[in-house]
């Protein structure tokens, strides 16, 4: 297990550049199955959950080069199925959340897909039922193995359909719409997810010859194609990466640029931090933090009553984002009420926050309540273990405001989701170690 060592109590300065999205290229990277042709794709981050994608991938039978940092093409075009019901494919599939994404284009191209129920992060129930009844809608037979935990579903030809998700799932909606780009006839999907990343990933389908409307609404109509052909894309930053160092700025009361950060899909986030007290200057394409010496204030509702920051579909917040501005409010003027909604064991880091001196309420189990201390006392360093990736990112950047030495446990969790996070952020001025 490793172990990151932090001074904390220094500011920061600089420049820091966001990874291409991890949200992205998991949908990205499976949707390489749908072609025979190359797909050459570009800012891939260089992480732990994606690399044991590219590895699954290439175990699949996906020819891969690497063509620099972050830049790979793939060419599918001798895909072995047997690698499906391998021993090895249900160890290496469970280990990865993002692997049930696979499915969709192995149904639609060669009629069946399989996976064994998905790991992933200790943050509550993330269910599979909006895939599979998409699946099972647009004609897959479905069947689970109970005493392995392993799911399939098997199609002849797939047809289209009409279909109402009874939630707006990013991943279960990137799952059906890769089924149904080779399916016979019209697919309808209505309270379809609209994310940044799931546009990308229908333009990049269109450009490989499918024909999908309603890119960026919540009613995607596609007309199955017989075939997709390869294509070009690079990935888009990653907005979790890009509220982080903010958060990270606000904290540290550093003046930070963060940069390329594409201002266009980023949506609400800006408008959050701002209702936290945060500056953001917008340079180009850039963020410009300045150096917050007198804090932050959270504004309260024009009736005076404390701000609600939660979750909700796009273009709502993303859940991701929650754990950093629950952070960046415990050093806020003012209080907050956090109300995390799709998760119900996300917000159980916080105990390791009033550990460290913070003033939170954890209400219930999608609640907390935050008391801002305005800079008037520190955190106190400590000894915390990551629980997912989020929040142990989350508590980094606690770790890094706070006064003196934290030590920072199962950061394999972090390097998830964080490309070299320790070297980028020792760019930028932070006393960070890992042993």
């Amino acid at each position: 297990m490793g172990t990151f060592r932090i001074e904390g109590g220094h500011q920061l300065h600089g420049e820091i550049t966001p990874q291409g999205a991890k949200n992205e290229a998991l949908q990205i990277l499976c949707a390489v199955l749908l072609t025979s042709e190359k797909v050459s794709i570009t800012n891939i981050p260089d992480i732990v959950d994606v690399n044991k994608l590219i590895s699954l991938l290439e175990d699949l039978g996906v020819k891969i080069q690497k063509k620099g940092q972050g830049s790979y093409t793939f060419m599918a075009d001798d895909i072995n199925l047997e690698y499906l019901q391998s021993a090895q494919f249900k160890e290496d599939g469970r280990g990865l959340r993002g692997s049930i994404m696979l499915v969709g284009p192995l149904l639609a191209r060669f009629g069946k897909g399989y996976i064994p129920k998905p790991g992933g992060d200790k943050i509550g129930r993330r269910r599979l039922d909006t895939h599979f009844e998409g699946f099972i809608k647009l004609g897959a037979k479905f069947r689970y193995n109970k005493e392995e935990h392993f799911y399939g579903v098997e199609a002849k030809k797939l047809k289209g359909t009409y279909m109402l998700l009874d939630e707006a799932s990013v991943t279960g909606t990137a799952n059906i719409v890769m089924a149904a780009v080779l399916a016979d006839g019209k697919t309808t999907i209505y309270n379809a997810a609209c994310e940044p990343y799931l546009q990308q990933l229908c333009k990049m389908l269109n450009r490989m010859g499918a024909k999908i409307t309603g890119i960026g609404s919540n009613l995607l109509e596609i007309e199955g194609v017989e075939s997709l052909g390869g294509t070009e894309h690079r990935m888009l930053p990653d907005m979790i990466e890009i509220g982080s160092w903010i958060g990270l700025a606000a904290m540290t009361r550093s003046n930070l640029t963060i940069k390329d950060v594409s201002w266009d899909d980023l949506g609400q986030i800006p408008t959050v931090f701002r209702k936290l007290g945060i500056q953001l200057e917008r340079k180009g394409d850039d963020i410009v933090i300045p150096e917050h010496k007198d804090g932050y204030e959270i504004q309260n509702y024009i009736d005076g009553s404390i701000l609600t920051v939660a979750d909700a579909p796009w273009p709502g917040l993303t859940p991701d984002l929650l754990s950093i501005i629950l952070v960046m409010a415990t050093q806020a003027k003012g209080e907050v009420l956090i109300h995390q909604k799709m998760f119900e064991s996300r917000l159980f880091f916080v105990d390791k926050l009033i550990d460290m001196g913070a003033k939170i309420i954890l209400c219930d189990p999608h609640r907390a309540t935050v008391i801002g201390h305005n800079f008037k006392s520190s955190l106190k360093a400590t000894t915390m273990v990551s629980p997912d990736i989020r929040a142990g990112v989350s508590l980094l950047i606690a770790a890094l405001s706070a006064k003196g030495t934290s030590t920072i446990h199962n950061i394999e969790q972090i390097d998830r989701g964080y490309e070299n996070i320790d070297t980028r952020l020792r760019a930028i001025g932070a006393k960070i170690t890992r042993v």
